[in-house]
């Protein structure tokens, strides 16, 4: 694969962590660039070490992985899209000046998780290519990092203009996500 085909590659990759990191930053209060850039390095860290997983597995059981794949991004996307959009119903407006500073690990790394589970599927599909693997892995895993870090950066800005609801579009983004996974993978748009 050439350097313009990995960049691209790295950079489509990332546009799903984007839109969950928008959506992470939307819901912080005033993120500063700290914030935005843990979660950055967070989304980066995960996307590049699954195409790195998925390039091992794809040697010895593609077809498994690819069969379920789609089933797992949604079915997280879901949870977390789902728990972010409850939340944002039941917050009241004396609620909204007690947004948090900054998401837990646990819970960017699951959304990390789950908006990255294409580059395990391109990882398995890279395994039957002639690729430098390592070096793919570091592109998405840098592309990731700067989409997701722009992304909570965008979303600061956007959250105060939408006040509560910016939790609830955040869940939304999220499922929508899980959604296109599922129907990219399932074929029903063709």
């Amino acid at each position: 694969m050439d350097v313009i085909t990995t960049i691209i590659l790295a950079f489509g990759m990332s546009m799903d962590a984007f839109a969950a990191a928008l959506g992470k930053g939307a819901t912080l209060k005033k993120p500063g660039i700290k914030e935005a850039l843990r979660t950055g390095v967070i989304f980066g860290g995960v996307e590049m070490l699954t195409p790195l997983i998925g390039w091992g597995i794809g040697l010895a059981a593609s077809k498994y992985v690819m069969a379920w794949d789609h089933w797992v991004a949604f079915i997280l996307l879901a949870i977390l899209g789902g728990r972010m959009i409850i939340g944002g119903l039941r917050h009241s407006p004396a609620e909204e000046c007690t947004a948090p500073e900054r998401h837990g690990f646990l819970v960017l790394a699951m959304t990390a998780v789950a908006t990255s589970l294409d580059a395990l599927a391109v990882g398995v599909g890279l395994a039957f290519l002639q690729v430098n693997i390592l070096v793919t892995a570091l592109a998405i895993g840098g592309a990731t990092t700067i989409m997701a870090t722009t992304g909570v950066m965008v979303g600061r800005f956007i959250g105060p203009i939408l006040g509560k609801w910016a939790e609830v579009l955040g869940g939304v983004v999220l499922v929508g996500i899980g959604c296109t996974i599922l129907i990219e993978h399932l074929g029903l748009l063709n």
